[in-house]
C-alpha cells in the first residue's frame, strides 16, 4: 500500500513501511557486536527474559510486552549499551501476531536521567559520541515507526534524552509525582535531540522555555502542554497503564498499525496533502476483512472477531 509508507528522517535518510511491517527496520536496525551482557534471548508469550545483569528487561503476557529500563544506580542513563538493549527489545519479533501493545517503564525513582555524560567527554571522541547519537535517534524514531502502540509509563523524573523517550512514544501514563526536563544547557550541551522530540509535543514557547532554562516542569504542567496523556495517583499507575494497553489489545493489531503509521505520515504533510492521504487509507480500510468485520459486528450487536491480517475482504 502506497499510503503506508511512514513518513521520518535519521539523518537523511527515509524509513519507508510498504505495510505495517518492521521487517526493512530489523535490516536497518541490525545489532551487530553486542555484548552478552545485552544480546536478546528467545521467548514464548507469556513468558519472562531473565534479569542477570541486563541493562533491560523484557517481558510479554497477553499480547501486552513490558520493558523495564533496568540501570537505576546510574538513574536509567541512556548510555550506548542502554539504547542498544532498548533497540533489541522493540525489535524482537515486533512483527509477531502475538505482541500487540509496548510498554516502556523504569526501576528505581528516575525513569531516565538522559544520556550517561560519562560517555560524552573528549577523551571518548567524536566516532564514540557520533555512534551514541546515531543510535539513540534511530531508537527514537524507531518507537514511532514500529507498528505496534508504544506506552512511556513514567513514576518519576524524566530528563534530557529521557524526557525525549517519553515524548517519542505514543502514548505517556505518568505519575502525579512524575517531572520532566531539559537541562542540557546547564552542563554546555543543548538539548537538540530531546528538542525534536518535545518540540513535536508541547507549544514552541513551552518546549524553548524548557529548553533554553533547563527548570523542570511538574506532571500536570506536562499534561497541560501536551507532553504526556495521563496523570495518575502514583498508586494507580499499573492499573491505568495496563487498561489502555488491554483495550488496545481488544482491537484489530493491522488496523491499529495502518492507522499509526497513517497518523504520523499525514502529520509531516499540509491539510490538503494529509486529507488526501488518509481519504485513500479510509477507503483501503474498508477493503480489509477486518474493515468489514467491524462494521458487521457493529451493525448485528456483537463483538468483533478480527483476522488481525492484511486480508482483504473485497478488491
Amino acid at each position: 500500500m502506497g499510503c503506508m509508507v511512514a513518513a521520518g528522517k535519521c539523518f537523511g535518510k527515509m524509513r519507508h513501511f510498504t505495510r505495517p511491517t518492521v521487517q526493512l527496520l530489523q535490516e536497518r536496525h541490525k545489532v551487530k557486536n553486542v555484548p552478552l551482557v545485552y544480546a536478546q534471548t528467545q521467548f514464548a508469550s507469556g513468558t519472562i527474559q531473565p534479569k542477570y545483569d541486563k541493562l533491560t528487561v523484557r517481558t510479554q503476557q497477553n499480547g501486552i510486552r513490558t520493558i523495564i529500563l533496568n540501570n537505576p544506580k546510574k538513574r536509567n542513563a541512556l548510555s550506548l549499551g542502554m539504547l542498544e538493549s532498548l533497540r533489541t527489545d522493540l525489535l524482537h519479533e515486533a512483527e509477531s501476531s502475538d505482541l500487540r501493545v509496548i510498554i516502556i517503564a523504569a526501576e528505581g525513582p528516575v525513569f531516565s536521567s538522559g544520556h550517561d555524560l560519562k560517555e560524552l567527554t573528549s577523551t571518548q571522541g567524536w566516532d564514540h559520541h557520533a555512534k551514541v547519537f546515531t543510535v539513540c535517534t534511530e531508537v527514537m524514531s524507531l518507537l514511532q515507526d514500529i507498528p505496534v502502540p508504544v506506552i512511556a509509563k513514567v513514576n518519576g523524573l524524566a530528563t534530557a534524552a529521557g524526557c525525549q523517550l517519553v515524548a517519542s512514544c505514543d502514548i505517556a501514563v505518568v505519575s502525579d509525582k512524575s517531572k520532566f526536563a531539559t537541562p542540557g544547557v546547564n552542563v554546555g550541551l543543548f538539548c537538540s535531540t530531546p528538542a525534536v522530540a518535545v518540540g513535536r509535543s508541547v507549544p514552541r514557547k513551552v518546549s524553548l522555555e524548557m529548553l533554553f532554562t533547563g527548570e523542570p516542569i511538574s506532571a500536570q504542567d506536562a499534561l497541560l502542554h501536551g507532553l504526556v496523556s495521563r496523570v495518575v495517583p502514583e498508586d494507580k499507575l499499573d492499573e491505568e497503564t495496563m487498561k489502555i494497553a488491554s483495550k488496545i489489545c481488544e482491537t484489530s493489531r493491522y488496523v491499529v498499525a495502518l492507522g499509526k503509521a497513517t497518523f504520523y505520515k499525514q502529520m509531516a504533510q499540509s491539510r490538503n496533502e494529509a486529507y488526501q492521504i488518509t481519504a485513500q487509507v479510509m477507503v483501503e480500510n474498508l477493503a480489509l476483512k477486518d474493515g468489514q468485520e467491524g462494521i458487521q459486528s457493529f451493525v448485528q450487536k456483537r463483538k468483533p472477531v478480527w483476522t488481525h491480517s492484511i486480508e482483504k475482504a473485497y478488491e
